[in-house]
């Protein structure tokens, strides 16, 4: 049995450094994404873009693992749409594709569309674009809030003012 207390102090030491090492060592590096400042120019540009044709958008970037980095939502939007702001982006990164060309395929492809359905994590639906670096996919821009407007989905909407804000980023990202 230890009695010395400077011997108890030692061995409390010892074993705290010992768990803070090992949770050092299981900690992985950050999944690689748009810097910050990238991140808010496109999803300004993307808010400005909708806001421009009236829409209230709601925008979220993610990182190449496919968490928030960024979300930015214009004054009175419903709070559904961030999330699926959200979930466009993940899905878009996720997929490795733009959420409408992932729509599409479903459209095509019966199997592929069960396949995807069955994944309650995805949102197959437009307006999640995936920030490229050559072949790479580095993060995703997703946006949602425009409503079906002259015959125009609100997802096809969505996706334009997502574009904007990667057409905006895309040159410089790393």
């Amino acid at each position: 049995m230890i009695r010395s207390p400077a011997m108890l102090s030692a061995l409390a030491l010892a074993a705290t450094s010992s768990l803070a090492l090992a949770q050092q060592a299981e900690r992985q590096p950050p999944a690689r994404g748009p810097e910050f400042a990238l991140a808010l120019e496109a999803a300004q540009a993307a808010l400005a873009a909708c806001a421009a044709d009236g829409v209230k958008e709601a925008v979220s970037v993610v990182d190449s693992a496919g968490v928030s980095r960024l979300m930015l939502a214009a004054d009175g939007t419903a709070n559904i749409e961030i999330e699926i702001s959200q979930k466009k982006a993940a899905t878009a990164v996720a997929l490795k594709a733009a959420t409408s060309k992932i729509a599409e395929r479903m459209e095509m492809d019966q199997a592929f569309k069960a396949k995807i359905e069955a994944d309650k994590t995805l949102f197959p639906r437009p307006g999640g674009l995936p920030l490229m670096v050559g072949n790479e996919v580095v993060g995703a821009i997703g946006t949602s809030g425009a409503a079906r407007l002259n015959g125009v989905p609100g997802g096809v909407r969505d996706e334009a003012c997502a574009k904007v804000g990667l057409d905006q980023i895309k040159a410089r990202l790393k």
